[in-house]
């Protein structure tokens, strides 16, 4: 005779392997190649970027756009604010006088994975020497958010976190 606790167990067992299940499909490690140090520079210039627009729970018709919420973000926004407080200063152009001292910042969406229920957007930091125009530092993250914007915004934080 079964009882009703032999009837919860398979039903257990498969909330169990959900959880091991999604535990093995985390965000990919953050890879950072380096051939000098960001710490030799004290100024930068970033190259712009567009915004990335979303929303939970939005429509829109020919009338508007209704209910939820929208987020915005700009990377080269998240990214210069980051190292701002770090204690770089943002220049507008690239000084010749400076351009010793001056890194250049690319930014790049390099990638989407799903995840189970969603999925994770892959960015691509990359800092380059403003005199000798080589690589000094390339940061790869994924981040994984409610939105794409906090997917973007993840990821950014996640790619700067081993160089400082």
């Amino acid at each position: 005779m079964k009882t009703p606790s032999n009837k919860i167990f398979p039903f257990i067992l498969l909330i169990i392997l959900g959880f091991i299940f999604n535990g093995c499909t985390m965000m990919a490690p953050v890879v950072t190649k380096s051939s000098d140090s960001i710490h030799n520079y004290r100024y930068f210039y970033i190259t712009p970027t567009g915004n990335y627009t979303s929303g939970s729970g939005v429509y829109s018709n020919q009338f508007g756009t209704y209910g939820g919420t929208v987020k915005s973000i700009n990377p080269a926004s998240i990214i210069s604010g980051i190292l701002l407080k770090k204690g770089f200063v943002q220049v507008n152009e690239v000084s010749p006088t400076n351009a010793d001292k001056t890194m250049i910042i690319n930014f790049a969406e390099t990638g989407r994975r799903q995840i189970l229920l969603g999925y994770s957007i892959e960015v691509t930091i990359q800092f380059i020497s403003a005199e000798t125009q080589e690589p000094i530092c390339t940061c790869t993250a994924e981040g994984m958010g409610d939105t794409e914007a906090d997917d973007v915004r993840i990821a950014i934080q996640r790619a700067l976190e081993p160089i400082f």
